[in-house]
């Protein structure tokens, strides 16, 4: 069978038919106190972006629940921790400000959609509010939102992502091995398995 492409909204409205109500007039341009509940519940978050090109990126976040900074109702900043250094998301952001945000809540099946505009900041006063495990951020995401959700579970119970007997994490081989099949590293396996070993989760905060 041939290949079928969509080339224009209208065909893709017939096929998908009409936007529920309950869908369709969900998303608020303020947060609410629930979603401010989720936010402070939340320790991961996927951050979506596009460069100036429409090249894009999706950054995950993590850090213990609540680690996003209500400024207000239409105000966030997320703190920034030390990575590899790449900053595609951030660099993108230089260029074009908008981002997608999803949060996610472990074994919650719906997510809290954000999306808005991004500036990089290196210092303000809640950087202090940030800290944790002695390291403070020297650099967060101020995101001025303009679209906020709650997505529906959907997604999460066809994935069955929080089910336990579902996972298969030995399916693959270890990240290890990955890095030395996929880049181009000096290192030999066992000496990535020593740096992605336990020493890895104590360098977590560690710039």
């Amino acid at each position: 069978m041939s290949w079928v492409e969509i080339t224009e909204e209208q065909e893709l409205h017939g096929i998908l038919g009409e936007v529920p109500p309950r869908a369709a007039n969900k998303d608020r341009a303020r947060l609410h106190e629930r979603d401010k509940e989720w936010l402070a519940a939340s320790p991961f978050c996927l951050i979506a972006t596009s460069a100036a090109d429409g090249t894009c990126d999706v950054s995950p976040k993590g850090d213990p629940a609540g680690f996003t900074h209500v400024i207000d109702d239409t105000t966030i900043a997320i703190p920034d921790r030390p990575g590899n250094r790449r900053a595609d998301g951030f660099r993108n952001i230089l260029a074009n400000p908008h981002v997608g945000l999803i949060y996610l809540i472990p074994g919650r099946n719906e997510t809290l959609r954000v999306n808005g505009r991004a500036r990089l900041l290196r210092e303000a006063p809640f950087f202090d509010e940030m800290i944790v495990k002695g390291h403070r951020p020297r650099l967060a995401l101020l995101v001025e939102i303009e679209q906020v959700f709650h997505h529906c579970a959907k997604a999460f119970l066809r994935s069955a992502l929080w089910r336990p007997d579902e996972w298969v994490p030995d399916g693959l081989p270890s990240h290890a091995r990955l890095v030395k099949e996929v880049q181009s590293v000096t290192e030999s396996v066992e000496e990535l398995e020593a740096y992605y070993g336990p020493s890895y989760r104590e360098k977590l905060y560690q710039s």
